[in-house]
């Protein structure tokens, strides 16, 4: 069979226009958004490069410094106060009586050298290329990567997903040592556990170390420069969650501001003074001793010095970049996700972010992720939630019931004595629909999933009362909630029997 010059041309030409970039996707950033799109890359069977300015480890702030090493040292925490809460002659004790923090802190560098083994492990096994440097853009379609020895090196996709991450904003007022000032990374590295600890801050990170810190026999105070501690809980959440802070003499000082560190050296301690605003004695400078002082301020996004305005990525005021629904920048060919978007800047909505991205940019359709996702706060006890809270959903017209159940009267909280807590079904009147769940206490971050399945899935409270869940279990929260709420919507006048069979 002859073969026409032509013919031979247009091989040529396909070719070349096959080999145009080097990949067909590169990566900048190897946190959940950038690993996830990476993976999923993989699996479409796509050219993939990720760029890693971390010299030493994968994974970003999720891995080395962030979700990870917190939540090892709170498991920590938690299983050493569930020890002493079963024995009466242990439960008064301190865990720095028994523990030394370096024991502590050995689960966690050892959690930390496994994933970290994992992920590169993840990396090789899909056959997804690894450069170690920071990138930057050239153009649309090639980023510029400068190693740790000054070499640059140029690569070329036709699509680049951005996941740089986050870092903290540094404090107003006073300077971070890292001893006896420290933030989310030396926090980390801690000698010892402290007696007395203040904590800077008025996030979710605040509380999870206060309440992680305080379970270790610290004692906590918060000082919170917003106007309200949390102010996004649902407000019986927040009531429960209060008494709980109470109950473990964390004191949280809200509305703090002129905040001034100072070391006393006669009293060898930490003073920390502040303001309140709006102070009904006057506004007095008022002083709290300490031992450490754990800042957790806001985090700004790793978007400053890639060149992403150099190629018309759009971002706004505070350097996040603006994405659409399928995470598609303002450049047809650049996609973005995690931190470096904002809202809602979690590791389990990064994870979906960078799968979604991949799709889209492939053009492979996925299904698509609900408005409705949960997040957690890994305090002490745990906090989760997902959809409306009750203040919502009537703000927004919703005739709404809700249905109760504390722990203190669930079996498996008497049998762990695990009693403080609150499960909350927040579910339309007349039609029964989930609209919000809302939980306070031991496995909260887990409980949530099964609520947050019956909402995706359209159902109603009578799911828990006409399904049998295992006993005893936590999960058991949902059926008291449920009957709690039903015998609500009984006595406001509708029959028990209609309600519990199905509507057509």
């Amino acid at each position: 069979m002859e073969v026409s010059l032509a013919d031979t041309l247009t091989y040529i030409s396909s070719l070349n226009s096959f080999m145009k970039y080097d990949y067909d996707v590169i990566i900048i950033g190897s946190g959940p958004a950038g690993f996830s799109c990476a993976m999923q890359s993989s699996k479409f069977d796509k050219k993939t490069l990720v760029i890693e300015a971390n010299e030493e480890s994968f994974g970003g702030t999720w891995i080395n410094s962030g979700t990870i090493p917190s939540k090892a040292l709170r498991e920590t925490a938690r299983i050493i106060q569930r020890f002493q809460s079963q024995f009466d002659d242990l439960s008064q004790e301190k865990a720095y009586q028994h523990h030394q923090m370096q024991e502590l802190l050995k689960y966690k560098n050892e959690t930390l050298k496994s994933k970290n083994s994992k992920v590169e492990n993840d990396f090789k096994k899909n056959e997804i290329d690894t450069v170690r440097g920071f990138g930057v853009f050239k153009d649309k379609n090639t980023v510029e990567v400068t190693s740790k020895e000054g070499e640059k090196t140029n690569y070329t996709a036709e699509f680049i997903f951005v996941a740089p991450g986050s870092n903290p904003v540094k404090p107003k007022g006073f300077d971070l040592d890292h001893d006896k000032v420290m933030d989310y990374t030396s926090v980390l590295n801690l000698t010892h556990i402290p007696r007395k600890l203040l904590v800077i801050g008025s996030g979710v990170h605040a509380l999870e170390y206060a309440t992680t810190f305080s379970n270790l026999g610290s004692r906590v105070s918060v000082l919170n420069e917003a106007e309200s501690f949390l102010p996004f809980l649902d407000n019986e959440i927040s009531e429960q969650l209060f008494k709980l802070l109470d109950k473990q003499k964390i004191e949280v000082f809200s509305d703090a501001e002129n905040i001034e560190i100072d070391t006393n050296s006669i009293r060898n301690t930490t003073e920390v003074r502040y303001n309140l605003r709006n102070d009904n004695e006057g506004n007095r400078t008022r002083v709290i001793e300490t031992e450490h002082v754990l800042y957790l301020g806001g985090k700004i996004p790793n978007t400053k010095g890639l060149g992403l305005a150099k190629v018309g990525v759009e971002m706004d005021d505070e350097g996040n970049i603006l994405v659409d629904n399928d995470y598609h920048t303002s450049v047809e060919n650049i996609f973005a996700g995690g931190d470096a978007i904002g809202f809602p800047a979690l590791a389990s909505a990064s994870f979906s972010e960078g799968r979604l991205a991949s799709c889209n940019m492939f053009g492979i359709k996925a299904l698509d992720v609900p408005p409705e996702i949960p997040f957690a706060i890994y305090s002490i006890p745990e906090i989760s939630s997902i959809g409306l809270t009750e203040k919502e959903a009537k703000a927004r017209g919703y005739d709404v019931t809700v249905g109760r159940a504390y722990y203190k009267n669930i079996t498996q909280g008497d049998i762990s004595n695990q009693q403080d807590g609150l499960l909350k079904l927040v579910f339309e009147t007349e039609n029964l629909k989930l609209v919000g769940i809302h939980i306070l206490g031991e496995r909260a971050s887990d409980l949530i999933h099964l609520g947050q399945a019956v909402m995706s899935l359209g159902g109603d409270v009578r799911y828990f009362i006409n399904h049998v869940l295992n006993y005893p279990t936590y999960s058991e929260a949902y059926r008291i909630a449920a009957f709690n709420g039903m015998n609500r919507v009984y006595k406001a006048g509708v029959k028990y029997k209609k309600i519990l069979k199905n509507k057509e």
